[in-house]
């Protein structure tokens, strides 16, 4: 997929040889490091693909200037406005977990995304976003449920900025019908 980011990996949290569920013992506490330190790492892989996306967008809505795109422009302007304040606001939970946002992109970045752009319709920069906006999709929706009982604030917040991405999809699904 051209230019989005991986979805963050959620860890193994079955107990060997028997179902997460049934045993709530043998979940980490509240304040065990381990446990904790999932979280952030967690946190910081939806963080980069945060970032991954404000330069996509930002990227996107520069190639897509003229008086015939003003719309497009616009949208991808406030796309990556929006991501760039999802970026924040999963940087602040970190802090407030006690981690530390980790802006280093690493192999987040694929070849996609460092790309020249020049020569690309409207319709396929339209595509890769709206493939982008899925991969977040579904990767909150496998984020919340890890978070559900661990961490209803992170919960909280993921929830939030799912609704946002299925506004945008929404939102370039429809630019993307004749």
């Amino acid at each position: 997929m051209d230019g989005a980011a991986r979805a963050p990996q959620l860890p193994d949290t079955q107990p060997p040889g028997g179902n997460a569920m049934a045993d709530t013992h043998s979940q980490p506490s509240e304040t065990d490091p381990g446990e904790l330190g999932v979280r952030i790492t967690l946190l910081n892989a939806a963080l980069a693909t945060k970032v991954v996306c404000v330069r996509r967008y930002t990227r996107h809505a520069l190639l897509a200037g003229g008086a015939c795109h003003d719309a497009m422009k616009a949208a991808f302007g406030l796309h990556a406005r929006d991501e760039q304040d999802h970026a924040l606001r999963l940087a602040e939970r970190i802090q407030q977990l006690g981690g530390r946002p980790d802006f280093n992109l690493g192999g987040l970045m694929s070849s996609g995304d460092t790309q020249d752009d020049e020569g690309r319709t409207l319709v396929e920069l339209l595509r890769e976003n709206l493939e982008a906006e899925r991969v977040a999709i579904a990767s909150y929706r496998d984020l919340i449920p890890y978070f559900a009982e661990r961490d209803p604030t992170t919960r909280r917040l993921l929830e939030e900025l799912l609704d946002d991405e299925e506004a945008h999809a929404n939102a370039l699904h429809a630019l993307l019908k004749p």
